[in-house]
Parts: structure tokens; C-alpha cells; sequence
């Protein structure tokens, strides 16, 4: 591990004088490892894994194993994600929520909060995670649809841009950019990068990222600010001025003495620091804040619904339920609720995943997309299915060719019962349909 700056020790000893030297203790110790289940996709709990004391679903591992391996992961199964970000579901749970809702993830790549948000959420909540990074933003698509959820947007903008849906969300949660002091762990560039002048400019951002999405949350719609850092310039400070500059009211969550918890409360401002000595997870803070004014219950409107093929709609159930969108000869759904929306946001923001891909036309043909296999809304009475053995499955995971017994046409294949995706069937040789991009690159050694 790299030498921590001296500056950053001195912060943590002046800052947290009674955890310091633990803390320093546990940044050279190995990261934990943990995994969280999809209730929508349901698997028995990891044989010895040991339940993550706020999250319904989420374990810790007593070693890591070899996940890319594992079909279950790449059929979105579960999710692999540090104890401490779980946390989320946490507060959702305890912000009684009890309609759909509009919710959104601002700073949501890799994807983890996002997965924990959409799985404690009521039922038929809009789920928009946004990325401003391209790249990073492509592997939260990716991590969306193997989740399966169909109401759900992936956007790939600043939080200036997406501002301009005013008052459009009953919940936002950002997890900040940050000088990554949680991280340093499991991330030598996180202890090589930090300066006193990084914590200053991410302090800076995290306040314009503050100012710029405030306008899209509605009176009384709450704020989860959350970033992956100890120090109090990067938390309670912004959230002191969220409080100042706003009137956001902060709030309070019930904690549990045995989690281990660190809570703060400067300036009446309840704050909740992840320290990796007293969680077995990485280091994190997050509070809660409420934006003044009274709460409105979500309302998405509805459109005019658009006619699509027959084949194409019956590919999902309920079809009846879902506006449907051509673009680029892609055809989505999104839930009739949130169509409205959803057409908002695609006019604001660059919109890369909007509910569910169904289908694309290539020349005369109709092809199955493939975030319909994972989807939770597909209808499986659409396609033949064709269970994979796990040699088969990683074959296939790879993008390999190989034979199988089954009728012409697309096929759905699967593992323990759960879909990987499409192959086609030509009779003489099968079309392996997994997107180039996600294919497995390493092989079992």
C-alpha cells in the first residue's frame, strides 16, 4: 500500500481523535467482500455468508470468490457490493414510502445503489440513474438491465442539464464525486491522488452538483447526499449548507447500537460516517435532508399510446400496461404511468436506456433485444427456453458458438431457470446473440 499523505492522517486525528488510530489500522487491512441478492430474481443466500445487518439481501462473504465465473451474476442474480453503500435501502425503508415514486440516482455508476434503490422502492417506482462519465455510464446500463426492472431510465448528462426537470422527483440521491478517503482500502490511487487541495475541489463540485439538481426535487421530496469519504469539509459541511442556503430540513434515521455506526450531528445536522474498523465495510457517510414545502403524491401523466407490432408487444407481459418507443428502429416500453416523464426526460437529458429494449428491426426482420431476456417483465411463453448446463453457460457468456437441440429461431437460454439471453437457431449452426461488450475475456484457470 501506498505511504497515506501526512496531511490526511493529521485531518483524521484531529477530526475523529478517539477512532483515528483504528481507523489507520483498518485502511491497511483487506476490503471486505460482499454480495446483495435481487428480490425480483430470487436465489438462496451464499452457504456461509453472513447477513449485512441494514439490507434485506445483503451478505458478507468470508472470501472472494470468482464472481466472473459464476452464470448467476451475469443473469443478474445479485449484485457484488460493499456492505456500507447497502445502506441506501436502508433509508428508503425508513422514509415510509408507500406509492410509486419518481427517483433519481444522480452520480449512479457502477450501479450498486441504484440495484439496492429499485429493490426498496414500492413497487412500480421510475427508477432514473444518470452518469455524467460516457464510459462509466455504459457499464450502469449494463448493471440496470441485468437487474431486469422495467421501470427504469439510464441518462448520461450533467446535473446542470437534468436540473431543468423541475420539480420533477419525489427523491434524489447523489452519490458525490469525492477525494475517495473511504476507498483507500482497496484503491492505491485513491491514497496516491490525495491532497488538501483535492478535498477543497471536490467540496467546490459537490456543492455546484448540490445547486444545480436542487431545482429538480419537489417541495417535500427528500435528498440522500452520500459521498465515499471521512472527511467533514466533503460532508457535513455540504450538508450544513444545503440546510443554510435552502432551508432543508435535515432528518433523522433510527440506528441500530449493534451496526456500528459513527453519527454526527453538527449544527442539528444528523450525519451517518461507514468507518471500516467499526463495519466491515469501506468507508462512507451519507444524510438525509427534506426540501421545504408540501409533499405532492408522484404523478407521471399518461400519452397517446402508439400502435407497435403484435409480435413485438406480446413479448412482454401485460403489454397493455406499457407506452411503447421507435427510436433508431429500437423498440422500448415504459410504464403508461411514467410515459409522460419519460418523454421529459429524453427531450432533456442523453437518454441511453428508457424501460425496456424489446425489440430491433434489421432489414425484414424482427430481432429480440437482449435486455428482454433479463428483463423481469419478459413473457416467457413468447420464446422457447433451453436450460444450459455451466460449461455450456460460460460458452455462451464468452460468446462462443456451440450445439444445441432446439427448434429454428430465437431462443432464450438460461441457467438455473434464470435467462442469459437469446442464441438464433438456423438449423445447421446457432447465432450466439451476447452483446460483444459483456462477453467474458478470461477463461477458468
Amino acid at each position: 500500500m501506498a505511504t497515506l499523505h501526512p496531511d490526511f492522517i493529521a485531518m483524521l486525528k484531529k477530526d475523529y481523535p478517539q477512532e483515528a488510530e483504528q481507523m489507520l489500522a483498518a485502511i491497511a487491512t483487506e476490503p471486505s467482500v460482499a454480495v446483495r441478492l435481487n428480490r425480483r430474481k430470487p436465489t438462496d443466500a451464499p452457504l456461509g455468508a453472513t447477513a449485512v445487518e441494514w439490507s434485506k439481501g445483503g451478505y458478507r462473504l468470508a472470501e472472494r470468490p470468482r464472481f466472473t465465473f459464476d452464470p448467476l451474476l451475469h443473469a443478474g442474480c445479485y449484485y457484488v457490493q460493499d456492505p456500507s453503500s447497502m445502506f441506501v435501502a436502508e433509508v428508503i425503508r425508513q422514509s415510509h414510502l408507500t406509492s410509486p415514486i419518481s427517483y433519481l440516482d444522480l452520480c449512479a455508476a457502477p450501479g450498486g445503489k441504484t440495484t439496492a434503490a429499485i429493490d426498496a422502492l414500492p413497487e412500480g417506482s421510475l427508477v432514473v440513474a444518470n452518469e455524467i462519465d460516457g464510459r462509466r455510464a455504459q457499464i450502469l446500463c449494463e448493471n440496470v438491465i441485468k437487474w431486469g426492472y422495467p421501470a427504469v431510465v439510464v441518462t448520461n448528462s450533467d446535473a446542470r442539464k437534468l436540473g431543468k426537470l423541475k420539480e420533477a422527483f419525489d427523491v434524489v440521491a447523489a452519490d458525490m464525486p469525492c477525494s475517495g478517503e473511504g476507498m483507500m482500502r482497496k484503491d492505491e490511487e485513491a491514497v496516491e491522488q490525495w491532497t488538501p487541495k483535492l478535498v477543497e475541489q471536490c467540496a467546490a463540485r459537490q456543492q455546484e452538483i448540490a445547486d444545480d439538481i436542487w431545482k429538480a426535487l419537489k417541495p417535500g421530496g427528500l435528498f440522500i447526499y452520500s459521498t465515499c469519504t471521512f472527511n467533514r469539509r466533503e460532508n457535513e459541511d455540504v450538508v450544513k449548507y444545503l440546510i443554510d442556503e435552502y432551508d432543508a430540513e435535515p432528518i433523522a434515521l433510527t440506528i441500530q447500537p449493534g451496526w456500528g455506526i459513527y453519527p454526527t450531528n453538527e449544527g442539528d445536522a444528523p450525519g451517518y460516517h461507514f468507518f471500516p474498523h467499526r463495519v466491515n465495510g469501506e468507508g462512507l457517510y451519507m444524510a438525509v435532508v427534506r426540501k421545504p414545502g408540501e409533499q405532492r403524491v408522484a404523478k407521471g401523466g399518461k400519452q397517446d399510446k402508439k400502435k407497435q407490432p403484435p409480435q413485438c408487444s406480446s413479448y412482454i407481459n401485460n403489454p397493455e400496461r406499457y407506452e411503447y418507443i421507435t427510436d433508431n428502429g429500437i423498440v422500448s416500453a415504459i410504464p403508461t404511468e411514467w410515459s409522460n416523464l419519460a418523454a421529459q426526460i429524453r427531450k432533456t437529458a442523453n437518454t441511453i436506456l428508457c424501460g425496456i429494449r424489446i425489440s430491433e428491426t434489421k432489414g425484414k426482420d424482427l430481432v429480440p433485444c437482449h435486455s428482454l431476456a433479463l428483463s423481469t417483465s419478459l413473457n416467457k411463453e413468447a420464446f422457447q427456453m433451453v436450460e444450459l448446463d455451466h460449461a455450456t453457460a460460460l460458452s455462451y457468456l464468452r460468446g462462443e458458438t456451440f450445439t444445441l437441440s432446439t427448434p429454428r429461431g430465437y431462443v432464450v437460454v438460461t441457467y438455473k431457470g434464470y435467462p442469459l439471453g437469446f442464441i438464433k437457431q438456423l438449423g445447421n449452426r446457432i447465432n450466439n446473440c451476447y452483446p460483444k461488450e459483456w462477453r467474458i475475456r478470461s477463461q477458468i484457470k
